[in-house]
């Protein structure tokens, strides 16, 4: 492709943070740590986990890219970054997730298929660049369409990157022709990651980012705690996030496994007060929650959330268990031990 490499093997990597937890280093895919996530409601740039098929496309000359914009429509064409950047830009706070976010959890019930993800493989961030629905318009497609007159139906998208699960081809994922043209649904090509410009980990110099795709889910991410007591207060931190630009109602908390509740606060950005589904509110984004509790000796605890739509989580991982090991929306659980020190 003008403007572009696609190497062929893993030698011209970007280099990437020390404290992210590599789960596959051959296409490199890895996570931040638990904390990283909610320490900030902006996952920065460099903690925000990295999900590759093939080894990273180089760009030579951005003026000289270009994206080929073919199949079933009357007028085939191709653009450059210059036909994007002169579209009106938006910027859109979203919550982005792969599929396998929780598979080692799902893996614990029955073995499963898949990059061994644990709890990290989403981050929050804001997106910069021109809406899918005005780039399409460029070549003749109107906005609300949900068929060309040639009867395309679904916009493909098909990566640089050569991957080996796809036996070299290219990776690809598609969506419907209604929800590209939607100026509602948010669909971005974006250039801009947090205000500045994509990395090659995250689609330099573009990336699709299809909104509200991912189910209703609510992640602690404390693994275990030491507490020198024999009972102590702690703050149990996390996120809530759904699909569908549906906000999220409620967290809660239990630390009897679900015997017993506690309602979580939740919030998205500082100094604003959260309110599910209210124009104030990021609807694609995650939202965090907060809980303080008491903890006794031994306990686990239980985070759950429910959405504005009423869905809810699964109670358990066995019911939803499938081979790919895909979208573990399940109760989160964390054993707690509180002990006495040996120091």
């Amino acid at each position: 492709m003008p403007g572009m490499t696609a190497p062929s093997d893993y030698s011209q990597e970007p280099p990437r943070h020390p404290c992210l937890k590599i789960n596959a280093k051959e296409p490199f895919n890895a996570e931040p740590p638990r904390s990283a996530l909610v320490s900030s409601y902006m996952t920065p740039v460099d903690f925000f986990y990295k999900r590759n098929h093939g080894p990273i496309p180089i760009v030579d000359d951005i003026e000289r890219y270009c994206v080929s914009v073919t199949g079933l429509i009357d007028n085939p064409k191709q653009l450059f970054m210059k036909d994007i950047w002169n579209l009106p830009k938006y910027n859109i706070t979203a919550t982005l997730q792969c599929a396998g976010n929780r598979r080692t959890a799902m893996s614990k019930t029955r073995t499963v298929k898949g990059v061994g993800w644990d709890v990290s493989a989403i981050g929050n961030a804001v997106w910069g660049g021109a809406k899918l629905v005005d780039v399409l318009e460029l070549l003749g497609i109107p906005k609300l369409t949900s068929a060309t007159s040639s009867g395309g139906k679904h916009v493909e998208f098909v990566s640089i990157d050569k991957c080996k699960e796809e036996n070299g081809g290219p990776y690809k994922a598609s969506i419907p022709l209604s929800q590209a043209t939607n100026p509602e649904a948010d669909v971005l090509l974006a250039y801009e990651m947090n205000g500045v410009p994509l990395n090659r980990d995250h689609g330099y110099p573009l990336r699709v980012v299809v909104p509200g795709i991912i189910g209703a889910r609510s992640v602690k991410w404390l693994d275990s705690i030491n507490i020198i007591a024999e009972e102590c207060q702690i703050t149990v931190k996390g996120y809530a996030v759904s699909g569908g630009g549906r906000g999220i109602e409620r967290v809660d908390v239990s630390i009897d496994r679900g015997r017993t509740w506690v309602e979580a606060s939740r919030y998205q950005k500082a100094g604003i007060p959260y309110i599910a589904d209210n124009a104030s509110s990021d609807k694609w984004a995650w939202v965090f929650f907060e809980a303080n509790v008491d903890v006794p000796m031994t306990a686990e605890i239980v985070a759950k959330a429910v959405d504005t739509a009423a869905n809810v989580q699964p109670e358990n991982v066995e019911t939803i268990w499938n081979l790919r090991g895909i979208l573990n929306t399940s109760w989160h659980r964390v054993r707690v031990r509180v002990g006495h020190s040996n120091m």
